[in-house]
């Protein structure tokens, strides 16, 4: 009896040294597998987490470039645009230059050199053609006054001309009124390219009949004057 209970007893711690064996086996395998779920898990996180964040700093990065190019590209057009408007006040600073130059020259020639008549050289006839002539004036010393016209010349009475200023001026030299002091009565033809006029001083007192003809490339030459009493529209 007491070998079959030995057989009985050593066959139990057989089983219960077997069945501890394979529950440590599986204890341990499964601490095994916590443990590598662990690494999987941390691995996971840390590689995960620092592709993220690479993810998100390449993101930060890529936004920063694109915001320095986009204030580039508006320096780049505000520094053209600035470029582009210097560029348009200098044209238009020479186009206004340029202006008053041709309207300086434009002056510069209007303006005519007059050569002063010798009055010493006047002749003086009293009476004239009528009753109301006081007395009669021919200066052979007078020239013509200079134009700015060109070309085949016909008398122009057109108070806007060129023509008119310029026989006004005529008769300003032939009489010494000035031309802010006179009034213009009658300025008509008298003849091809041949003008009369009468004007007075703006106070009346002194009144003229001013008679000048054209020539040719020089101008309107004053050719005589008579110094009247009474105003005539004529």
């Amino acid at each position: 009896m007491n070998r079959n209970f030995d057989s009985s007893s050593r066959e139990s711690r057989s089983e219960l040294r077997g069945k501890r064996r394979k529950t440590n086996l599986i204890l341990n395998m499964l601490i095994g597998l916590v443990i590598l779920l662990i690494i999987f898990v941390s691995v996971k996180i840390f590689f995960g987490g620092n592709d993220e964040n690479a993810a998100e700093k390449e993101q930060q990065i890529e936004s920063k470039q694109d915001e320095k190019n986009r204030d580039t590209e508006e320096n780049k057009k505000s520094a053209m645009d600035e470029k582009k408007d210097e560029k348009e006040t200098d044209s238009e600073t020479e186009s206004t230059d340029e202006s008053k130059e041709t309207a300086a020259n434009t002056e510069d020639d209007e303006e005519i050199d007059l050569v002063p008549a010798n009055e010493e050289e006047a002749v003086v006839t009293e009476g004239g053609s009528t009753g109301n002539v006081k007395k009669t004036i021919e200066n052979p010393s007078w020239n013509p006054i200079g134009t700015t016209q060109t070309g085949e010349h016909y008398a122009v009475y057109d108070k806007e001309s060129v023509d008119w200023a310029e026989m006004l001026q005529a008769m300003s030299y032939a009489t010494g009124v000035d031309q802010s002091n006179m009034s213009v009565w009658f300025l008509g033809n008298n003849g091809f390219n041949k003008s009369v006029g009468t004007i007075t001083t703006k106070d009346q007192k002194q009144i003229y009949r001013v008679y000048i003809d054209w020539v040719d490339g020089q101008g309107w030459k004053p050719t005589k004057v008579e110094e009247l009493k009474e105003v005539e529209k004529k």
